[in-house]
């Protein structure tokens, strides 16, 4: 891939000299000579949307990034809209690159965060009402709105703030099996996260999920920082919130004590999204991200690259880049569990392009998972994880969740994600408590409309005014102040408190 800039005399953007197709830098009408090749456009083609630089037979792979990201369905002419209507997934791939990149060399950063008993370090400091069961989902909501309403919170500056985690599960369910074990790693892993100074657990009693069988397995039972009851047990909703307000009032003092300290960038855990995602999303935006990946990696911190789905068409560049043959393997088999998941459902793997996507330009799941892959950089992977399973080790780590963003994130946060960053090229609207959640537009006109909502735009690389390494350089700097205390945008605007959604596998009984 070229370094992802265009010329602004250009109207389209070539991202690989192999490439057979480029992209419209801004809506071309017919009769434009679109690229170097001197191919006109022999229809209008929209912004973000490609345009075929050179003849394609039927059958033929179209060609993007280097890489295959379809077939032609009928013969394309040179300078047609290439689309949908003319393309298609193929199992057509070419060879990734696997020789290593050079290492990395970045000068040490640091950022103020909060570090705990267990060495790791937070970026916040919440106190979290964990919810063990939808049932208890309405006395979590109450306990936190009272607490900050009454103002009880003004006296511990150190604490960002009360954040209840509720769920729509935690019954209905086996109590044992692959579904169970995840909504409880979830839970967990979301209690375990750092961006947490204490916990309270609130339950309804008779669930599938216990909250006593809970705090003894995670070895919570007995942690001053922790705390846990039920609703049955304490004698009701209104006595359970008044009950938690007394909790709170005793663990408020416990998580005032921390207090933010220097910290090398490499303690940084940070999580990888896309969503709402458009023709310019992996051109810039996820690019620059992986950009920021890789100057992170470098620092010795974490990324975590997820949503398998969207992948898929893709998973051959980052075969060539794991580690050892065992990581590989790891991420062939959780490949090969969504291909037959999906199959069970009567789903097909190239069903993931939203009608959002596709109107942005986004054709095939190839094609996007091309895009997606963008933003985890160039990074050895160096371990492959089941949703919400605990960190094993830095630099770049696959975790195995849906494409669902949300569902994505949560298994992030779980897995110990203390930031998330986030591109999209549509708008996405997302916050993840107890997670800061920057996003990142792939167009300046998104970016414009929604202002408040997105911390870094990276639509100057598409017009020329940016290069990738630019904004890479960018959004590391944006990370390390929002790890230091700066609010993101979607913080500001209180987002985090409704987008805890745990993947829930198995049957509902």
């Amino acid at each position: 891939m070229s370094d992802g800039v265009a010329p602004r005399a250009s109207p389209v953007i070539r991202l690989h000299p192999l490439d057979n197709v480029a992209i419209a830098a801004r809506r071309l009408p017919k009769g434009v000579v679109a690229g170097r090749e001197g191919v006109v456009t022999l229809e209008p083609v929209p912004a973000g949307h490609k345009v075929a630089t050179a003849a394609i037979p039927a059958g033929r792979p179209v060609l993007k990034y280097g890489q295959v990201i379809g077939a032609a369905t009928q013969d394309i002419a040179a300078g047609a809209h290439v689309h949908s209507h003319n393309l298609a997934v193929s199992d057509l791939r070419l060879g990734a690159e696997a020789r290593a990149p050079e290492p990395r060399r970045e000068p040490a950063r640091a950022f103020r965060g909060y570090r705990r008993d267990d060495g790791r370090v937070g970026v916040r400091n919440y106190v979290g009402i964990l919810t063990s069961v939808n049932c208890s989902a309405t006395v979590a909501r109450l306990i936190a709105r009272e607490a900050e309403r009454s103002g009880m919170l003004d006296a511990f500056p150190n604490v960002d703030g009360v954040a209840p985690i509720t769920h729509t599960s935690g019954c209905g369910m086996a109590g044992s099996g692959e579904g169970f074990d995840m909504l409880r790693r979830t839970l967990w892993g979301t209690a375990a996260n750092p961006n947490f100074g204490a916990i309270m657990l609130v339950g309804l009693g008779c669930e599938v999920i216990q909250t006593g069988r809970f705090a003894r397995e995670f070895g919570l039972a007995g942690r001053e920082t922790f705390q846990a009851f039920t609703i049955q047990d304490v004698g009701g909703t209104r006595r359970a919130v008044e009950q938690g307000l007394e909790r709170l009032a005793e663990m408020l003092p416990l998580a005032d004590r921390a207090r933010r300290t220097e910290c090398p960038a490499s303690e940084l855990v940070l999580g990888l999204q896309c969503g709402g995602s458009d023709g310019w999303s992996g051109v810039t935006s996820n690019p620059a991200l992986g950009d920021a990946v890789d100057r992170l990696v470098a620092l010795g911190g974490t990324a975590m690259l997820s949503e398998t789905p969207e992948i898929y068409g893709a998973e051959h560049l980052l075969y060539a880049r794991a580690v050892s043959d065992d990581v590989s393997a790891k991420l062939r088999r959780r490949l090969a569990w969504w291909e037959e998941y999906t199959a069970r459902h009567g789903a097909e793997m190239d069903n993931n392009p939203s009608p959002g996507n596709k109107a942005g330009g986004l054709t095939t799941i190839l094609e996007k998972s091309l895009g997606a892959v963008a933003k985890s950089g160039s990074s050895p992977l160096t371990d492959v994880i089941e949703y919400a399973e605990p960190l094993r080790s830095k630099g770049l780590v696959f975790m195995d969740s849906p494409g669902f963003d949300p569902c994505s994130a949560t298994g992030q946060v779980a897995s110990g994600a203390t930031m998330i960053a986030f591109t999209t090229g549509r708008g996405s609207a997302f916050g993840c408590r107890p997670s800061p959640s920057i996003k990142l537009s792939s167009n300046t006109d998104i970016y414009l409309r929604m202002t408040e909502d997105i911390d870094v735009d990276c639509g100057a690389i598409g017009s020329g005014e940016a290069q990738i390494a630019d904004k890479g350089a960018e959004i590391l700097e944006r990370l390390l102040a929002v790890a230091s205390g700066q609010p993101s945008k979607s913080e500001a605007l209180g987002y985090g408190g409704e987008e805890f959604v745990p993947w829930l596998i198995g049957a509902t009984m």
